[in-house]
């Protein structure tokens, strides 16, 4: 928490003005004790600000320069183990002693791997100059002695002052009164530091916040009572105004607005929230890292075990044989000999860990990035903006989500109320009927009212009933009255940019709403001041006196007001949540509030919020009585708040009820949906916001987390540890209690690699808890109560949280769970859970682009992510899956050959296969194919997928890609490299040709060995591939060609007499590939290796199932028969009724509306009934 105790130091009414700042910030002393740090800084002194080296406003996002460049990125590259290995490598192959195959098998692929990294690199860091050149060189006005020059924002500094005017963003976080509240900007991309000023020209001062970063304090503003209204919607995607007011000891300063920047760069709540960036990795990158490993390990054991037979060799048989294989100068042991040929065997069996697995990799990637860039399925026009793969590293992770952690404004909800329907003196209105009285379903296609009666009517608000607008024409008195309480009952603020056209800036978006609807109708809320509402009814101004705002809160969930009539009448009217102004009305209203409750039943299941309006006359004398009282508990020094709340309740009973409206918080489209299909794929979705909790589980319920027919939903609000220990515990017990669980629970502390195991509840159960309660159960060992008892329910909801706690929440669910996490949200305060999952998703809506920024995928709605998920996401895990299974197995195979042919060489370190075959085997003979399989390859195709959603479960478990599969493609490697040796050994060994010449030489075994190897693996990723197009064919088949086009010209006669030391084998392709023992042979590898694989794939869905089996079996049953396909059933809304009431955030503006500080000028309320004419 940041503290600020500002004085005056200097004349405030100069622009030269000192102005100095003490924010108390907790620090750690060295020996590990919190203290107190104060920080100094005066208003236009920057000499002043520079001795305490605060940082500039300059970012600085880019990592290189033209001239850093080269050096530092590979210094970078070579930090990675693999690209060190085979540098190291590489000096292996220098070295004529041990070197037994030539360097360019290694360069070559070592150099196309850096270069194509280097070129991603230098294209990322570009992307970034350019966005620090955007952001550094922004216009902007500074104010120095009493002068406004235009400067840039990177060369702002703390202390100075600068010019913004009404509705302009303000790139800073800002901080109002004594204690900083700061907004949230782009996190970990500029750092601000600047106190500011603006200029409000307008009847309001109004912010957006933007993406720079400070903590700034509001000194003095041009609005009456230095009020400011900020909208933060740029930040959390909340679209109603927060009004704010500048410190009592400057806000009598001139009319303009200022401020002071008092924290920046890494000090602001911002930068402390955000947490910090780490590289991400996925599963498979770890678990392929740890397949590496062991693979080096095997190599030295080969390589050990190779040496050793080397060893024994040279002392039984070479040492003997040294007049036909002399031994070299510098070996004079076969010990000696043996270590050589260690090193020989390390770098010829280095294929096992192949360099080009990287650059597949990051190929593969890249193409399945582009993938979600271009589907059409994924852009949202309204706001031209296509789906975005920010980062290429994360791909098949997406296929593997357990928990999604999700923002609620602006992520679920676009924050946008419709007044949708209502119930008028029991008739209700907004239904539309064709002409035999049947209900029509609205549509685009549906007319809408015509407003146009109204002259001050909202052109964007829609209404469909006409029977409303009659009745409003006709003059019902009961409709003019229920318009008439929602365009008085309220505490919106009113702008009239242009004559004529209102704007309203609401305190909630429900209240907008109701004002709104209210105003198309004919009761156009106009203008207010701390003593008037002026209201124009049918065309006619009429001025209400505003005597009392009885403000709305958490638990009064009503808000009322006192006005006197023009016709002196002094009249309450409230409107408030059913539940609470049902018990207010007087009992003549029995009969009408039945009919009213089941109109709000219907309201309800269509999923619409609910308030109920009532009034009530008043006698002069018995509210000038209230009045004194109300007055007394106003003053009152104890138990204020108390004691105004029983006031109240004196008057606001005896209502009569006016009626209900009906509010639609509009959900992006195709949340519910969306939900419905990700649970289906076993994804659990909780929900993580700072609103209340209210509007958290009306959210909820809107979008199908929470259902009606739940066996319970768990409220966690205890205000203790024990407390909130003993409500997880009770929830649990009644979820499922684990009894092994429960007595590690009472240990002290958790072991610190602990993993909560998956466990089935007994029933359907939601959890919601606040902030607070929050803050108690990460304690201790009380956080694993809590992972546990929340891992247990079907929805769960976190509200009231600070960007922090979110993040926090994800990293418990990673510690204690060993699942695939992904954030998604659209605002700076979710920056923080996006950085701490394990995926990070922003949404590009209302709240700005700091979440995107901050995120690995970018989307523009939320019902894209079953599409990001359940398609590219599944198609990736499968595609990558099927590639490293597949890699390995076809390395593995062609490295094992070389140690059977040792047995048959004196253990020699010669190798099997031409040099050439062996630098191009990865690099192209085999890409192609890879490719293929690895871009386009799809088990079922995208419809199939989003039908059955289940086939998403095998990410989830990791059950493509795992330890045992690894094993698998080892022995099966293992068995086609037997077959692939021996089989051509065999073929040729003491065999002839027709014409007696022999063809057991070295050049046409390796061409024999080579061939059936290359046909082998082509053959086994033809077994692999499941959808195949001419582009698959073409990748698949064309590697063959070009091995045999290749392999011509590389031993063709001119070739080898022009280069006779690099190409050796003169005239062998056409001379082995014109025997019948060749085929022979390539038909009996091909048949020995593809067999087993059929067989098992075969088999493997019959004598060890897995639960996707089934799923695969049901779709293959639709194929064959599309009428087996089951019709999806229609989501259903829920049928209880909920407030609209909570979406209103905080206090009401009632306080300050009524304290004379929102007066107008004389000169603008001369401008209230120019409409007239």
């Amino acid at each position: 928490m940041k503290y600020t105790n500002p004085f005056i130091s200097e004349n405030p009414w100069n622009y030269s003005w000192c102005y100095s700042a003490m924010p108390l910030t907790k620090k750690r002393s060295p020996d590990g004790q919190s203290e107190e740090q104060g920080r100094y800084l005066q208003a236009n002194s920057r000499e002043f600000n520079t001795v305490f080296a605060y940082p500039n406003n300059t970012i600085k996002t880019s990592k290189y320069n033209i001239l850093s460049f080269l050096p530092l990125n590979l210094f970078e590259q070579f930090q990675r183990l693999a690209n060190a290995y085979f540098l190291a490598l590489l000096v292996l192959q220098l070295i004529p002693q041990i070197s037994s195959l030539t360097w360019y098998t290694t360069v070559v692929p070592l150099v196309v791997v850096l270069t194509i990294t280097a070129v991603k690199d230098a294209i990322d860091d570009l992307k970034r100059h350019q966005n620090d050149n955007q952001v550094n060189n922004r216009p902007v006005l500074i104010l120095k002695n009493g002068r406004v020059e235009c400067n840039k924002w990177m060369n702002i500094h703390v202390g100075d002052i600068i010019k913004l005017q009404n509705n302009q963003p303000v790139p800073v976080s800002t901080s109002f009164d004594f204690d900083l509240f700061s907004f949230f900007g782009l996190s970990g991309k500029t750092f601000s530091t600047f106190a500011a000023t603006a200029f409000g020209d307008r009847p309001h001062c109004i912010w957006r916040p933007m993406a720079h970063v400070a903590d700034i304090l509001l000194l003095s503003s041009s609005e009456p009572g230095s009020l400011t209204y900020v909208e933060t919607a740029d930040l959390d995607g909340e679209t109603n105004l927060k009004v704010k007011q500048a410190i009592s000891v400057t806000s009598d300063m001139e009319d303009n607005m200022l401020l002071l920047s008092a924290f920046d760069g890494p000090d602001t709540k911002l930068m402390q929230n955000s947490g910090k960036y780490t590289f991400k990795r996925t599963n498979t990158d770890h678990l392929v890292n740890v397949f590496v490993l062991w693979i080096v390990v095997l190599l030295v054991c080969m390589c050990s075990v190779l040496a050793a037979g080397h060893y024994i060799w040279e002392l039984k048989t070479g040492y003997y044989f040294q007049d036909f294989l002399p031994w070299s100068k510098y070996v004079t042991s076969p010990a000696v000999s043996a270590t050589l040929i260690f090193w020989s065997y390390f770098i010829i069996l280095n294929t096992m860990v192949p360099i080009s697995l990287y650059v597949s990799v990051e190929v593969i990637r890249l193409g399945n990035s582009c993938f979600i860039n271009w589907d059409q399925k994924m852009y949202y026009a309204p706001k031209d903006m296509p789906a975005e793969a920010r980062t290429t590293t994360l791909n098949e992770e997406l296929g593997q989500i357990t928990y999604v952690f999700s923002d609620k404004t602006g992520t679920l909800t676009q924050n946008i109320m419709i007044f949708k329907k209502c119930s008028i003196n029991g008739v209700s209105y907004g239904n539309v009927f064709d002409r035999k009285g049947e209900k029509v379903d609205i549509s685009e296609k549906t007319e809408k009212v015509n407003f146009s009666y109204n002259k001050l009517a909202d052109p964007k608000f829609s209404f469909y009933d006409n029977t409303l607008v009659e009745a409003v024409k006709h003059g019902n008195q009961q409709v003019h009255l229920f318009f008439r309480s929602l365009s008085l009952c309220h505490t919106v603020m009113s702008e009239e940019k242009v004559e004529g056209e209102l704007v309203y800036q609401a305190q909630s978006p429900d209240e907008g709403s109701l004002v709104t609807a209210a105003r198309n109708f004919g009761f156009v809320f106009h203008s207010r001041t701390s003593e008037t509402i002026t209201v124009v009814e049918m065309g006619e101004p009429r001025v209400y006196q505003l005597l009392a705002i009885l403000d709305f809160n958490a638990v009064r969930k009503r808000m009322s007001v006192i006005v006197r009539t023009p016709d002196d009448r002094v009249v309450l009217f409230c409107k408030g949540a059913d539940t609470i102004i049902c018990q207010l009305l007087h009992p003549s209203c029995r009969y009408l509030q039945d009919v009213t409750m089941d109109h709000l039943d219907d309201f309800a299941t269509e999923g619409l919020r609910t308030l109920m309006v009532a009034y009530r006359e008043l006698d002069s004398a018995f509210f000038q009585a209230w009045r004194e009282k109300h007055s007394e508990a106003c003053l009152s020094s104890e138990n204020r708040e108390r004691k105004i709340a029983i006031i109240y309740e004196e008057i606001e009973k005896d209502l009569t009820l006016l009626g209900a409206t009906a509010i639609e918080d509009k959900l992006q489209d195709g949340v519910p949906e969306t939900i419905a299909t990700l649970e289906k794929a076993k994804i659990k979705i909780w929900v993580l916001t700072g609103d209340k909790q209210e509007t958290a589980v009306n959210i909820a319920y809107a979008c199908n987390l929470f259902e009606d027919n739940m066996d319970e939903v768990f409220i966690m609000e205890g205000q203790d540890f024990e407390t909130i220990r003993q409500e997880l515990r009770s929830a649990r017990h009644k979820m499922k209690l684990d009894p092994t669980l429960e007595s590690y629970l009472l240990t002290s502390k958790p072991k610190p690699f602990f993993r909560i195991l998956e466990e089935v509840p007994n029933g359907n159960f939601g959890m919601v808890i606040n902030g607070y309660s929050l803050a108690y159960a990460l304690e201790g060992n009380l956080e694993v109560e809590l992972i546990q008892t929340a891992c247990l329910c079907k929805g769960v909801i976190f509200c009231r949280m600070t960007p922090l706690q979110k993040a926090q929440v994800v990293e418990l669910v990673k510690r204690y769970k060993k699942v695939v996490t992904l954030a998604i949200g659209d605002g700076a305060n979710d920056v923080g859970m996006i950085k701490a999952a394990h995926i990070g998703v922003g949404i590009s809506g209302q709240e700005g682009m700091q979440a995107m920024l901050s995120s690995d995928y970018a989307i523009s709605q939320f019902r894209y992510l079953q599409r990001l998920l359940l398609i590219h996401g599944r198609w990736s895990y499968i595609r990558m899956c099927k590639f490293f299974n597949y890699f390995f197995y076809k390395n593995f195979a062609f490295t094992l050959v070389h140690v059977w042919y040792s047995y048959f060489s004196g253990f020699s370190a010669q190798p099997v296969y031409d040099t050439w075959f062996i630098t191009f085997y990865n690099m192209i003979y085999t890409s192609l194919p890879v490719l293929g399989l690895s871009l386009f390859d799809q088990d079922f195709n995208e419809t199939w997928s989003l039908r059955f959603p289940e086939l998403y479960e095998p990410g989830q478990h990791h059950l493509y890609f795992n330890k045992r599969e690894f094993v698998k493609c080892l022995v099966h490697a293992f068995y086609s490299s037997l077959v692939l040796f021996f089989i051509p050994m065999g073929s040729v060994y003491n065999s002839v040709c027709n014409n007696g010449k022999d063809i057991s030489d070295y050049q046409s075994f390796c061409l024999m060995v080579q061939t059936a190897l290359l046909s082998v693996v082509t053959a086994e990723i033809a077994l692999k591939t499941t959808y195949w197009t001419m582009l698959t064919h073409f990748f698949i088949w064309s590697s063959l060609a070009i091995y045999f086009c290749i392999s011509f010209f590389l031993y063709s006669d001119g070739l080898c007499l022009l280069f006779p030391s690099n190409f050796q084998f003169l005239g062998v392709a056409r001379n082995t590939l014109k025997l019948p023992q060749m085929w022979l042979t390539l038909f009996l590898t091909v048949l020995l290796c593809i067999l087993p694989v059929i067989g098992y794939h075969f088999l493997k869905p019959l004598l060890w199932p897995i639960g996707v089996d089934k799923v695969i079996e049901r779709i293959h049953r639709c194929m064959r028969q599309p009428q087996l396909l089951l019709i999806q059933p229609k989501q259903k809304r829920p049928t209880c009724r909920r407030s609209a009431y909570a979406f209103s955030h905080q206090h009401g503006f009632g306080a300050l509306i009524t304290s004379s500080k929102t007066v107008k000028s004389p000169l603008y309320a001369k401008r209230v009934f120019s409409f007239q004419k």
